[in-house]
């Protein structure tokens, strides 16, 4: 059986740090795309990075408001990615998703539209129940 688990989540100042967690059982993450989503209250789901698996070429891949502030990383021993966010803003409180595929990526999609591509990549892929994060001063 699948698992993903998210976690990490919690409260943080603006301009803070949280590093996310998904550990994943069942799958080898190597294998696998990873990509990380949030949903904020009222809104739809976004997707805000993407790792391309470990085996292929642990690509990167971010949306315009995480550039520079979110990163992503693997660690194979682990079998876990993390998404550490840095220097947190009044729009990043959301619950954060991560999801893995195997299928291949286009990657060129992800330039050319960022969004549409991350839901593809990702739709029918495992998913985590996700974890909090909340900002306040």
């Amino acid at each position: 059986q699948v698992q993903l688990v998210e976690s990490g989540g919690g409260l943080v100042q603006p301009g803070g740090s949280l590093r996310l967690s998904c550990a994943a059982s069942g799958i080898n993450l190597d294998y696998f795309h990873i990509g990380w989503f949030r949903q904020a209250p009222g809104k739809q789901r976004e997707g805000i990075s993407c790792i391309s698996s470990r085996v292929t070429d642990s690509n990167e891949y971010y949306e315009d408001s995480v550039k520079g502030r979110f990163t992503t990383s693997g660690d194979s021993a682990q079998n876990t990615v993390y998404l550490q966010m840095s220097n947190l803003e009044p729009e990043d409180p959301a619950i954060y998703y991560c999801a893995a595929d195997i299928a291949p990526l286009r990657r060129s999609a992800f330039t050319a539209d960022f969004m549409g591509a991350m839901t593809r990549a990702f739709i029918a892929g495992h998913w985590g129940q996700g974890t909090q994060v909340t900002i306040s001063s």
